[in-house]
C-alpha cells in the first residue's frame, strides 16, 4: 500500500516531533500494510517553509535509520503545497517538490475556509506546462464542504483530488465524513492518503478508510484509488474515473 500524504519527517513541521515519532509511525504505517510513503512536510502555508533539498537530504536520512533498524518501509521525497501567487517562481527556482521524478504531479493545499481566488490561473499555467496539480483534503475545505461540485471545473481542467483517509471513518466528524463518503461515490475525489501527523494526534486510518470504501461501493473502487497512488509515484498517466455531480437536496422535502 502507497501513503501519498504524510507527514512522517522528523522535526520538520507540525507532523513528528522528532526521531522517535518518526519510527513510531512507520511501525504503524507497517501494521497498516503500507510499504512506500511520500514524505510531505508543509511548504509555504505561513508557518513551515520546507524547500525541495531541505526535504531530499532529511528523507535520506530518516530512510538510513529505517533500514538501519529493519524496517520494511521506503520512504519518498515531497512536499505538501499551499497554493500562493508565487508558486511558478518557486517552480521555476527549482524549490518545489512533486510526488513522482518526472515532477508531473503537485500535491495542492488551499487555505481551510477558502478558496483562493488566482487558483484557476495558477492551475491554468501548471496544466500549460503539462503539470496537474492534487487537490489535496477537499473534504476538509469550507467551500468544497459547502458545494462539492466546486472540485468539477478544476477536475475538467485535467487536475486530481486526494481524500484524506481519517474524513471517510469520521475522525473529523460527521460533517466532513458525509462531504468525503459524496466525494467518493461521485469520483470528485480519485485517492486516498493519511496526511497522518503522529500516532497519537492523526493517525493513518488508510486500512479502514479502505475496508470502509470496499463495503460502501466495492472492491473495484479500492482497486482503482490504490493504481492511482502508483500512478502519481511513478509519473504515469492517470484513468480518470467518470465523475458526476452531486444532487443537492430541497430542504424540507423527503
Amino acid at each position: 500500500m502507497i501513503d501519498l500524504h504524510c507527514h512522517i519527517l522528523p522535526g520538520i513541521d507540525d507532523g513528528a516531533e522528532d526521531l522517535d515519532s518518526s519510527i513510531a509511525m512507520a511501525e504503524k504505517a507497517i501494521s497498516q500494510g503500507i510499504t512506500h510513503i511520500l514524505c510531505t512536510p508543509h511548504h509555504n502555508n505561513g508557518k513551515y517553509t520546507n524547500p525541495k533539498s531541505e526535504v531530499v537530504s532529511r528523507v535520506l536520512n530518516l530512510q538510513e535509520e529505517l533500514d538501519r533498524r529493519n524496517l520494511p518501509l521506503t520512504v519518498l521525497e515531497g512536499q505538501e503545497v499551499r497554493i500562493t501567487g508565487d508558486l511558478m517562481e518557486e517552480i521555476a527556482s527549482g524549490q518545489i517538490l512533486f510526488t513522482d521524478l518526472d515532477d508531473t504531479y503537485i500535491l495542492i493545499e488551499f487555505p481551510t475556509m477558502d478558496i483562493p481566488a488566482y487558483t484557476e490561473n495558477i492551475f491554468f499555467q501548471l496544466r500549460s506546462m503539462g503539470k496537474i496539480p492534487v487537490i489535496v483534503h477537499p473534504e476538509r475545505n469550507a467551500k468544497f464542504r459547502e458545494d462539492p461540485n466546486r472540485l468539477i471545473e478544476y477536475l475538467d481542467m485535467g487536475c486530481l483530488a486526494q481524500l484524506t483517509a481519517p474524513s471517510y471513518v469520521g475522525v473529523f466528524g460527521k460533517s466532513i465524513q458525509k462531504t468525503a463518503k459524496e466525494m467518493v461515490e461521485h469520483n470528485l475525489v480519485q485517492m486516498v492518503a493519511s496526511d497522518a501527523h503522529g500516532v497519537n494526534k492523526r493517525n493513518f486510518y488508510m486500512k479502514e478508510a479502505y475496508e470502509a470504501i470496499a463495503k460502501d461501493f466495492g472492491e473495484e473502487k479500492v482497486v482503482a484509488m490504490q493504481q492511482v497512488a502508483k500512478d502519481l509515484l511513478n509519473g504515469d498517466q492517470v484513468e480518470m474515473p467518470a465523475y458526476a455531480a452531486v444532487k443537492k437536496k430541497k430542504f424540507g422535502l423527503f
